[in-house]
């Protein structure tokens, strides 16, 4: 199968057999359920995979972090240059008889291990620019995964809607039989034609979402409007996700704490930079002299260095010192905040998927089976056109809160991926 539930299987490798074996009354209760084909052979459908190839390839805000990695090599390069030297000419005397002129070139000696340091903190910085690639790759598959079952949910809203106007149209026809044989008073009828006008006013807003759900997934591909007409997959077709004791103990390979470590790597060497700074540069210079008067040249070498009396860096170090604590706190901050997320996630998940679970085994099928009788036996005189209103009105709702469980488990399943990547391969692979 070409389609979206084949590329979770691929992508989530990881219980393979449990999500099998969970899922596969998801795939087949969900295609029982809607009644609109699965257009997978349709050349303007779009299936996850393809999507977010586009947004990697095409999303501009991927592309803007992108350059960081130029800027940072950048930046890298220009730490280990060393200080130009400097030429200059002076004359004393106006007069050209008298003028002594002087050529000198001066080049300063960074001391103290200033070079080293620079290059240090140049090079903790493109190891964080590449992190913060990867952190913002992981973002973009998030949203990915949320906008495309976004869509997914929207088109079965829509294909529910659609359902729940023939069915309303049924409740009609037949209401309106039973009134032509004198069985119930015109004003079941009535009642009918209301339930059909919500109905069709609830499929308008189910079309409109649906537009509006394309519209944010071309957006994340890096398009004006959509080049699709469809997206393939079941809202129901989700992954099996590691055990919290899996994930947790992967927590140190993630993006965001590695990013973590290394600004704190980034503001001790920059704390050792200003420390080095400390240390006066030592500049030698040598030139020639010419004094017209006396006609004579005389050859001139020079030391010069800074005396550190008054400055002598201590507030950038003492700076550069507090920064270096606030990065470690940020950072372990990071940690505990990723361990909660990720419980809570997982505590989402699991909620939820014994909500889908439900839905799928028995609330749906029962619903649906209340219907049906609900119609028949109005048809036959058992029940009231009310009976078969509030039936159609509780699948409607159960319906809606099978596909709300199924947004649930999405945001967790996309939590967990904006802080672990593709959970199909090792963290920061």
């Amino acid at each position: 199968m070409a389609g979206h539930p084949f590329e979770l299987q691929r992508t989530f490798p990881l219980h393979g057999s449990l999500f099998r074996e969970r899922w596969r009354a998801s795939l087949f209760g969900v295609l029982a359920l809607f009644s609109g084909p699965l257009l997978a052979s349709d050349p303007s459908s779009l299936d996850f995979q393809r999507a977010l190839d586009a947004a990697y390839r095409n999303n501009p805000d991927l592309a803007a972090v992108g350059w960081n990695i130029g800027i940072a090599e950048g930046e890298r390069r220009q730490a280990g240059v060393i200080p130009n030297p400097e030429l200059s000419w002076e004359a004393e005397d106006t007069r050209s008889d008298t003028r002594t002129t002087t050529v000198q070139i001066s080049q300063p000696i960074e001391l103290g291990g200033k070079r080293g340091a620079r290059i240090e903190v140049a090079e903790r910085g493109q190891d964080i620019a590449a992190l913060e690639l990867e952190q913002k790759r992981n973002g973009l598959r998030a949203d990915t995964i949320v906008a495309f079952h976004g869509a997914l949910r929207t088109q079965a809203r829509v294909e529910l809607a659609e359902e729940s106007l023939r069915l309303a149209e049924r409740g009609l026809s037949v209401a309106e039989a039973r009134i032509r044989a004198g069985k119930v008073a015109p004003v079941e009828a009535l009642r009918a034609d209301v339930q059909r006008s919500e109905t069709r006013l609830e499929l308008g807003r189910a079309r409109a979402e649906r537009e509006a759900a394309y519209q944010r997934l071309a957006a994340l591909m890096g398009e004006a409007r959509p080049g699709f007409s469809r997206v393939q997959g079941e809202p129901g077709a989700l992954p099996a996700l590691p055990a919290a004791a899996v994930l947790l103990g992967r927590l140190d390979e993630t993006a965001e704490l590695r990013l973590a470590d290394r600004q704190v790597g980034q503001q001790e060497a920059s704390l050792v930079l200003e420390k080095a700074n400390r240390i006066p540069d030592l500049s030698i210079s040598v030139g020639s002299q010419y004094s017209a008067e006396d006609r004579e040249r005389v050859n001139l070498v020079g030391l010069s260095m800074p005396i550190p009396l008054f400055d002598r860096n201590q507030g950038n170090v003492l700076a550069a010192a507090r920064r270096a604590d606030q990065a470690r706190d940020l950072r372990n901050a990071t940690e505990l905040r990723l361990r909660s997320e990720t419980r809570q996630a997982l505590e989402q998940w699991s909620s939820a998927a014994a909500d889908i679970r439900a839905f799928e085994q028995s609330i749906l099928p029962a619903a649906r089976r209340a219907v049906d009788a609900a119609t028949r036996g109005f048809q036959m005189g058992k029940f009231a056109f009310l009976d078969v209103l509030d039936a159609q009105r509780t699948l409607i709702d159960s319906r809606g809160r099978y596909l709300q469980a199924v947004a649930e488990a999405t945001d967790a399943w996309a939590a967990l991926v904006r802080l672990y990547g593709d959970l199909s391969n090792p963290v920061g692979a």
